[in-house]
This record gives C-alpha cells, structure tokens and sequence, in this order.
C-alpha cells in the first residue's frame, strides 16, 4: 500500500514508498519518428523513421513517463534546481506501437542517505515497461537513512567490443521538444550558469543513443532493447563523440574526449 504525500518540510527519508499517482499518455507515429531522430536514427534508417514499416524505440518510453519524476520535485521533496539525474534503469516488458494511450503508474521506492545528499528512486510502471529514476537532491541527505548500494567496480579486460558514434549539433534541440525543455538544453546563459560552455545533451537522449550504437555495433536492432540501465557521470556536449565500449556480461561504459560520461552501465537486446 502506498503512502500519502508528507509536508515538503519532512525528511527526505519519509518521502519511502510516497504514491505519485497514476497517469495515461498518448503518442503517435510522428512523436516515435520525432524520438528516434533525436537519438541517433539516421534518415535511411527507415523503419525507425517511415511510418510505413515503423518501430518505436523501447526507449522512447522514458519521455512518456517523465512525469512521474516531475511530480515528486513538484510535491516538495528536494529542490528541482538543484537535483540531478544520477542515474536511469529500464526494464522493457512489451513492444510500444507505432501510436497509442498506455497507462501508468508511479511511486517512490529506495531514499538512499548519502550525507550531504539524498537520492530518491522514482519507480514507474506499466504494462509494457518498468522504468526506475535516481535522482541525486543536495542538501537532502543526513537523515540518518542506509546509504545504498556501492558503485559496481569498472569493468576488468578489455571490451568485447568498441564504437564511435557522433552525437549531432541539433540533438538536445530536438530531443527536449519530447517533453523536458530544461533551459540548461537550449539557453547558451542557463548552460553557463551550471559551468558548461554551452548548452547540454540530455542525459536520457545521451543513454538512449549509447543503445542505438550498441546495437549497430553488435548486429542486432535497436528496437530489440531488453533492458538498459547506467550512471550518469558527467554531460555531453551535442556534437560530440561517444565512445561506448561492451563487455561480454552485457556491461557498457560511455566516454567522451573529457572522460567518462555513462558508468555502471548495463544493456541486453532480445
């Protein structure tokens, strides 16, 4: 049974199992196309991009349930300024179609206390996929909670395999028209007041092209997705260059010319 809503003055800790609510979204072919072009899909990519032989991207999910994160900042649990998408987990149960209305619903799950720091884990359901955000709130912390599980070491050996794929100057400008239009991803001035150079890549759009350059890597499609999760370590300018480098035991990391960007990363294709 899910809790109610406690005051925003509460500690973050009794934020633990907090109903978010339940919600349906609609999408169309045009929001799929709109989606998979965003993320890497290129124009002879045809049945990610030609309404006549389309397939959604599996993680194209993660835009039709943003709402449920946007929900628990709203309600008062951290400071939606200040918090940061630590990390993503997605569990595909079913194929999305071209268009459609899927219901959903939403609650938090693990308050990992880190001291200085919460994390809340926000949990969304359907019947086509699980979806799990980990969202880093500073100044939350130090409600004398479990710290959470410890960071996976990096992996050992070298990777079975190894890709390049460039990310595209307009990327973050077409990626926020699927909902999180963050000034951070579009405003030179709000970029630079987070100490970047330049706007930003979203770091969904960042996790979701890893996967598409998984899956040209290793021959499979990329609408065969089965399960993805990763750490997000640090941005991605648009334009820039992934490297993404996987293991035999479904184990990825992502980087940039900077340094890593996406750790602890997992993916499986069906």
């Amino acid at each position: 049974m899910r809790r109610t809503t406690p005051v925003p003055e509460a500690s973050a800790g009794e934020w633990r199992g907090v109903n978010l609510g339940e919600r349906a979204a609609a999408w169309n072919e045009r929001d799929a196309i709109l989606y998979a072009l965003a993320v890497g899909a290129r124009a002879t990519d045809l049945d990610l991009v030609f309404e006549e032989r389309l397939r959604v991207l599996p993680t194209f999910a993660l835009t039709l349930a943003q709402w449920a994160p946007d929900v628990l900042g709203s309600a008062g649990a951290f400071e939606v300024g200040r918090a940061l998408h630590g990390g993503q987990r997605l569990a595909v149960l079913g194929t999305l179609p071209p268009a459609g209305v899927l219901r959903m619903s939403a609650w938090v799950g693990e308050v990992w206390d880190k001291g200085s720091a919460a994390v809340f884990e926000v949990v969304v359901e359907s019947g086509l996929f699980h979806a799990t955000w980990s969202l880093f709130a500073p100044g939350r912390g130090g409600f004398g909670g479990d710290r959470g599980p410890s960071r996976a070491p990096a992996p050992e050996g070298d990777p079975a395999w190894t890709t390049r794929w460039r990310t595209a100057a307009n990327q973050a400008a077409l990626y926020r028209l699927l909902g999180d239009r963050h000034h951070i991803h579009i405003d030179p001035e709000a970029a630079r007041a987070i100490g970047q150079p330049r706007p930003i890549l979203h770091g969904l759009a960042t996790l979701a092209t890893a996967t598409v350059a998984a899956a040209d890597a290793v021959g499979a499609h990329p609408a065969d997705l089965t399960a993805v999760a990763g750490r997000f370590a640090s941005v991605v300018l648009p334009g820039d260059e992934l490297a993404v480098d996987g293991w035999e035991d479904d184990r990825f990391v992502v980087r940039t010319e900077r340094g890593t960007v996406i750790d602890d990363g997992r993916l499986a294709f069906g």
